[in-house]
């Protein structure tokens, strides 16, 4: 596997060695990918490439790029549908309005414990997404969570109860998970994670909702005094292939990906958990007050949004709601 932002990106041509011929592999799998090289994601990515190169006794060269380095994260979808690339990653979020399905994993505090995750790719739920991504032209090869583990970041108290968002302006995210926020009297603001620090710093916004990790790397500690943590939503990137180039490759290729992608879905799992693991203590050490919610507390926020959300999930996201809503059930 060659991670070609590190690496020079130069033509690779194979040679003999020892007087030997050295067999070339005869399938190229260009993977692009948004994440940076040290990202969590990132590393379960490198691993799952070398994994298909192992499976596949080195038929299949995996060439990564990571950070936008290959195409951008808006072009990933369409590049892979129309077979410019072979492969690449996308988070949830950026399926929006195409199949906003993709965003079930928003309801909040659904998906809060770990085994659901776990139990995920070989479900029901996220074979009925793989048949739907399949009518947008992707074959969907593996299923990586990111987290579950969110703060609410607030300035002077905690948003730990339904009273405490009323009158609050907050970062949102998409129109179902904003409808509880809504619900319980707050005014969410829909903007990336690149957007809400200085959203935050210049009063556009009050509050916001944003991974742990992310609170500390995005420096949100600066800005923002108090965090509540809570699993209100998940995040998931999925990794997915053009259709016509996976079809073209032997049953052993193809048994390669599949194998990969189940053993890449339990890593990501385990590298989340490391990866979440220092950010309390990095942020009490910037001054933050965390407050780990408890059970009863998401209990409450959970009685007031859950409901809003799927109503508006359902009106979102068609007919596909119901059944899949259903299907997650079944996972917990």
């Amino acid at each position: 596997m060659k991670n070609l932002t590190t690496a020079t990106l130069a033509t690779l041509i194979s040679g003999l060695s020892l007087g030997q011929a050295v067999a070339a592999p005869s399938e190229t799998m260009r993977c692009a990918h948004q994440f940076p090289p040290t990202h969590s994601l990132a590393v379960v990515i490198d691993k799952w490439a070398s994994e298909i190169e192992t499976l596949s006794d080195g038929d299949i060269d995996v060439q990564v790029f990571p950070a936008n380095s290959l195409v951008s994260d808006k072009e990933n979808i369409p590049a892979v549908a129309k077979g410019d690339i072979e492969c690449a990653f996308a988070l949830n979020f950026a399926w929006g309005r195409t199949l906003p399905a993709m965003l079930v994993t928003t309801a909040p505090f659904t998906f809060g414990d770990l085994d659901v995750w776990r139990k995920w790719p070989d479900s029901k739920a996220a074979a009925f997404l793989e048949d739907r991504l399949l009518d947008k032209g992707l074959k969907n090869v593996t299923w990586l969570f990111q987290t579950n583990t969110s703060v609410f970041t607030s300035n002077d108290k905690f948003l730990k109860s339904p009273d405490d968002f009323k009158g609050i302006k907050i970062r949102g995210l998409v129109p179902p998970f904003n409808a509880g926020l809504e619900k319980m009297g707050a005014s969410p603001v829909s903007m990336s994670g690149g957007e809400v620090y200085q959203a935050l710093s210049t009063g556009v916004i009050d509050a916001a909702l944003t991974d742990i990790a992310a609170a500390v790397s995005r420096k949100y500690y600066e800005v923002q005094d108090h965090m509540s943590v809570v699993p209100v939503i998940s995040v998931y990137a999925h990794g997915f292939v053009n259709p016509k180039w996976y079809d073209g490759l032997s049953a052993k290729n193809q048994d390669a990906l599949s194998k990969a992608g189940h053993m890449a879905a339990i890593w990501a799992v385990d590298e989340s958990g490391a990866a979440v693991a220092d950010a309390p203590a990095q942020l009490e050490a910037q001054g933050v007050k965390l407050h780990w919610t408890t059970p009863q507390e998401q209990q409450a926020m959970a009685d007031v949004m859950l409901p809003a959300f799927n109503e508006s999930f359902g009106k979102w996201a068609g007919e596909d709601s119901e059944e899949l809503v259903k299907l997650v059930q079944e996972l917990k």
